[in-house]
């Protein structure tokens, strides 16, 4: 009610009914208009607004723009948390933001808790997020917020993406950005680098690497030309991920010193890491120099600036490396240790883990345990099928065909 916005709006601003009736109105009458026996006149109203140092329109709002403001702030503190560190930070955002989603209908505010608070209900797997993910994809387009509206165009790819279905993913990224580039006239440096590095991942992601590298090409191109360097780590680790799952070793030695320039000018540990992983595939794979790539991995393992998720990852290298020294068991252990981290949904990282089922099948091989390894075999076949051609994927077929033909000839 009309009268209860101003005394709540009194109150925060600290102000008796005396200081806020001033000259134009009583303190009787503002009493009445306070507890809704008395309606403002259009001056009167605006007198109360100006005395209050709000839009008139805020007033006759059932929120105002300084609640939810105020909501908004509350709400991006629990959003931009590490989220290892808030369990419950989505269930939050929504007990926080629900009771005014019915009333959320223009302005930034209202956009970006429509925004945040469908996001959370995906997370949290209730429904109705799709329909407030629109609402706010509108709010963001007639602002012409182009940055915002991408995220959400990005993050709509990004639901099937999560569901492993590329080709949709794929479709709903390139109908987004027609959208976008449509309905905005201008679409700035990093909201153009932002679509272009996620449109390359998804073409990579169904196998198409001409499109794929075309895209992630362009990107890094015009990140150099305009000296606009977001998101070019993630573009330099895509290419020398390709470049690794492709055995390209001119390209992939390109982008390490690219990223090793990168990491000596903004110390960006992620860079380290993922260049070590790749440092270690080319030992085992190239060098056959499996010892010391268990010394580079030990020493990683232990090292406590390691962000968590590189652990996996490094363990997959670990045990390829002892199977390389002919440590079957210590292998096997090894990769029984492993657990894919459920935020990994790319098929470049899903390949390296699956790869794992392939070796524990040649360890089982190895330990003429012909029926284990014919399992974990079949295993790595079907976890492979779905994913775009890669020579681990290669390599898990031939070794599937070869455990098969050693079966038969049992038989």
């Amino acid at each position: 009610m009309l009268g209860e916005r101003i005394r709540k709006l009194r109150k925060q601003k600290k102000m008796t009914l005396e200081a806020l009736a001033g000259d134009a109105l009583t303190k009787g009458m503002l009493s009445l208009i306070e507890n809704n026996k008395a309606n403002p006149s259009i001056d009167s109203l605006s007198y109360i607004a100006q005395q209050l140092g709000v839009e008139v329109t805020d007033l006759l709002e059932e929120v105002s723009s300084q609640e939810l403001r105020e909501v908004l702030e509350k709400a991006e503190k629990i959003f931009n948390q590490d989220f290892e560190e808030v369990n419950d930070q989505y269930k939050q955002l929504i007990t926080l933001i629900e009771p005014y989603a019915s009333r959320l209908a223009n302005g930034y505010e209202s956009a970006r808790l429509l925004d945040i608070y469908s996001r959370s209900l995906y997370y949290e797997k209730r429904d109705g997020w799709h329909e407030l993910l629109e609402k706010a994809a509108q709010i963001y387009d007639q602002m012409n917020l182009t940055s915002r509206r991408a995220s959400l165009g990005v993050f709509r790819s990004v639901e099937k993406f999560f569901a492993h279905d590329y080709t949709e993913s794929l479709h709903i990224h390139l109908s987004e950005r027609r959208k976008i580039e449509t309905t905005h006239a201008y679409i700035d440096p990093m909201t153009r680098l932002l679509l272009d590095y996620h449109e390359a991942a998804l073409f990579f992601a169904i196998g198409d690497t001409e499109s794929a590298t075309r895209v992630m090409n362009e990107a890094i191109t015009f990140s150099k030309e305009n000296r606009i360097f977001y998101l070019i780590d993630d573009l330099y680790r895509l290419a020398a991920g390709y470049a690794m799952m492709s055995k390209n070793v001119e390209e992939r030695e390109y982008y390490i010193r690219k990223l090793n320039q990168y990491e000596e000018f903004t110390d960006d540990n992620n860079s380290k890491w993922f260049v070590d992983l790749i440092h270690i595939e080319s030992l085992l794979t190239e060098q056959h120099e499996y010892a010391k790539a268990i010394n580079i991995i030990d020493t990683a393992l232990v090292n406590e600036k390691k962000p968590d998720y590189y652990q996996p990852y490094f363990l997959v290298e670990k045990g390829r490396a002892l199977f390389g020294l002919g440590y079957f068991s210590e292998a096997l252990h090894c990769f029984k240790e492993i657990k894919i981290p459920s935020n990994i949904h790319h098929p470049f990282d899903l390949s390296i883990f699956y790869i794992a089922d392939v070796f524990i099948a040649l360890c089982h091989l190895e330990q003429n345990n012909l029926k284990a390894a014919i399992q974990s075999a079949k295993k790595a076949m079907e976890n492979y099928n779905p994913l775009p051609n890669t020579l681990y994927k290669e390599f898990c077929i031939s070794t599937y065909q070869n455990i098969k033909i050693k079966k038969q000839a049992e038989e």
